[in-house]
Formats: C-alpha cells, structure tokens, sequence
C-alpha cells in the first residue's frame, strides 16, 4: 500500500475551491533519470482571474523519500518520531507578479508579509532585476514562496489538516493585490 499522490492533489484542488481559490490548471512531471515528480497547480483566488498575481501550488516529490516509507510501512514498522521528520514531502506555494515600476524595498515587504502569514507559512521574498540596455533603468520582478513540509504518514492516514494553510495562502494572495497597484504604478487596478 503507497500513499496516494494524486489523489492528494485532487483532495488539494478540491480544498483549495473551498478557500476562494480558482483552479485553472494541473501539471504532472516526472524526471526520467532519478523519478523525481512534481504536481503544479496553477490557481488564483476567485478576485484575481484577470491577473496581475500568477500562482502555482507545486508538491516536490522525492523517490528515495516515498521508498524509505514505502518500507517502513510494508515491513510494519513504527515510525519513529526522528524518521517521521525526515520522511515529508515540501508543498511550495508561489507567487509571482509582473515587472513593476515601483517595487517595495524588500526587507519592508519581507517583514509585512511576515505579519500577513506569521508561522503558519512562511513566505521567502526575492526579485530579479532585468536590464533591456546598459543605459535603461532595470525593472524588477518579484517572486514569493511559501513552504510548508507535509509528513507522509499523516498523508498515509489522510490525517493531514491543510485549512489554515490554504487560509493563509488566500490571505497572501489578497495582500498581495491590495498592493499590487502602488507597485505597479496605477497602470492596472487591483481588486478591492
């Protein structure tokens, strides 16, 4: 008996529709060489279909990981609390914003997203800077993910609680394009 990935994501897809969330897309990929997978969901909350925040919910899935446990359940053994921390599979929520004329600084927005999310997802904040020419200004993109780290054998059990993390991600995103038109200079509005 395995754990059940996909119907994992179904039930995530589902769940998420509960929250606010809009599903548009799934993707599956599996990495021929080492069998490494990965499941994308694109969504957006149910204000932001017409953009501007993109959205994925990706779940990494590590083969070695899903054998370890694999064998520990065929062989039925305990679980021990050392091994239950190491056999979890990370579930990333990402979001992403189009170039912006006016981006926050990022330790400001780092430290107020940490206010919107607290602990219960943590949000990492990075930007890239483009520049088209050496004489242009760059124009900076934004990239947020939140990781959450999902327990197999509470996967296993479908014991696994995933309400506040989608209230959360809902929140995020929400923030988000509060922000979103101050950043991009009024060019395109925000959903109130």
């Amino acid at each position: 008996m395995a754990v059940d990935l996909a119907g994992f994501i179904t039930d995530m897809k589902a769940h998420a529709v509960e929250h606010g969330f809009h599903v548009h897309a799934e993707r599956h990929f599996i990495e021929s060489y080492s069998l490494g997978q990965a499941w994308e969901v694109d969504l957006h909350p149910e204000e932001a279909c017409e953009g501007p925040l993109e959205m994925l919910m990706v779940l990494e899935v590590d083969p070695r990981v899903i054998l370890a446990f694999d064998d520990l359940i065929a062989g039925h053994l305990e679980i021990e609390e050392e091994q239950d921390g190491k056999l979890q599979l990370p579930l990333f929520f990402k979001w992403a914003l189009p170039p912006l004329p006016n981006p926050p600084d990022l330790l400001i927005l780092a430290t107020e997203l940490a206010g919107v999310s607290g602990t219960t997802l943590p949000v990492e904040v990075s930007a890239t800077d483009t520049y088209m020419s050496v004489t242009d200004a760059p124009t900076r993109s934004l990239s947020l993910v939140g990781r959450l780290d999902l327990p197999l054998r509470k996967m296993f059990m479908r014991e696994l609680k995933t309400c506040d993390v989608l209230e959360c991600a809902h929140g995020v995103s929400m923030w988000l394009l509060g922000q979103a038109d101050d950043w991009l200079g009024g060019g395109q509005a925000a959903p109130s």
